[in-house]
């Protein structure tokens, strides 16, 4: 593909519910470390859904028009001269997400903490729903030939939920629920499983999802009631025949009554993973967390090892994404396509690149 002549048209939110299709100038390589890469398909994350319904997400504030998308995977069209690592032709998964690389989070190996970080899609940087995309190369992973470019899309939720699961140091022969069962949380429960985890719950107020969670990896389910979170819990243990609790609790809702459950229903000295995002203070039971010498962690995005492991899971078939693609779309039908995850619609729908034939 020649990016003289093909579209770079973008799909840009103006404001809150707001967007349009706008051609941009091609990206330049600012580095010779840097490639091109069309983009041939993007998925739709919760962050992107936001940032449309509200312009912002805590104080990542849309001040200016931004590019949304930051799912991405596509076809490099251009090298830098310095990179050896990839040539035009090679399909790769794009990281969003790019480090200064000099500050202490990035030496010691925790990039995913770097205060410079320029991530796709977070104001004030634009993202990846657009023809061409210029990345660090050593920040976009070849593909296997055996690996689709609409796989490839998905390696940016499973690396999400690869260092969840990473965070959590799951083990094989475990017990780990997953408290939500949307794409990260059903991802998180593929890669425990992955891991080596014997038992596998994953809990949702839907019951569909729940459906989908069992046929997809997990070896048990549990439909979170209006009860108390003590209640829950104990349900829950019971479910999983594991009654002094589970190794591992991971919440992927970022709800708060399945934060609290989640207290509940890991064991004594068991581990908690906060991967799931939701109101920035709430009421959290800590005479659970002390009385039970719970190891507690939060979990952002994804550092070293992450995606390529992601890529290793995909290619080893170890985790299935195509089962989570409910629908592809061409890339004039991005705004429908929104709207769709905003009803809760899909698992996930990706949308074509604007060079991409349908």
């Amino acid at each position: 593909m020649d990016p003289s002549t093909a579209s770079n048209k973008s799909f840009i939110l103006e404001k809150p519910k707001s967007v349009t299709y706008a051609d941009r100038p091609v990206p330049k390589l600012s580095s010779p470390h840097d490639v091109l890469v069309a983009v041939n398909y993007t998925g739709i994350c919760g962050s992107d859904v936001h940032y449309w319904h509200h312009g912002a997400i805590g104080h990542f504030v849309v001040k200016d028009p931004m590019v949304l998308g930051h799912e991405s995977a596509g076809t490099v069209v251009a090298v830098g001269d310095s990179v050896t690592t990839l040539q035009k032709g090679d399909r790769v998964a794009l990281e969003p997400g790019y480090p200064c690389r000099r500050c202490e989070p990035c030496l010691a190996g925790k990039y995913n903490l770097c205060p410079e970080m320029r991530f796709a899609a977070t104001p004030p940087h634009d993202g990846t729903l657009t023809g061409f995309w210029a990345a660090p190369a050593d920040f976009c992973y070849k593909l296997p030939d055996h690996v689709s470019t609409q796989e490839g899309a998905l390696v940016e939720p499973l690396a999400v939920a690869v260092h969840i699961v990473r965070q959590a140091a799951v083990s094989p022969g475990q017990s780990v629920v997953v408290m939500g069962a949307g794409p990260v949380g059903l991802l998180c429960a593929a890669v425990a499983k992955a891991f080596g985890a014997t038992k596998v719950c994953s809990v949702d107020i839907v019951d569909s999802k729940l459906e989908f969670a069992k046929s997809f990896s997990s070896t048990h389910t549990y439909a979170s009631q209006r009860i108390s979170a003590e209640e829950n819990a104990e349900n829950i243990k019971r479910a999983i025949g594991q009654p002094g609790g589970a190794d591992v609790v991971i919440d992927a809702s970022g709800a708060e009554p399945s934060i609290q459950t989640s207290l509940h229903t890991v064991r004594m000295g068991g581990t908690y993973v906060q991967g799931g995002m939701g109101k920035p203070d709430i009421t959290f039971p800590i005479m659970a967390l002390c009385l039970k010498e719970v190891t507690a962690k939060g979990s952002f995005r994804y550092g070293s090892g992450d995606y390529r492991l992601a890529v290793e899971l995909l290619a080893s078939g170890k985790v299935d994404v195509k089962k989570l693609i409910s629908d592809v779309v061409a890339f004039e039908q991005a705004e429908e396509a929104f709207k769709k995850v905003a009803e809760g619609k899909v698992i996930k729908i990706l949308i074509a690149g604007p060079n991409e034939k349908q």
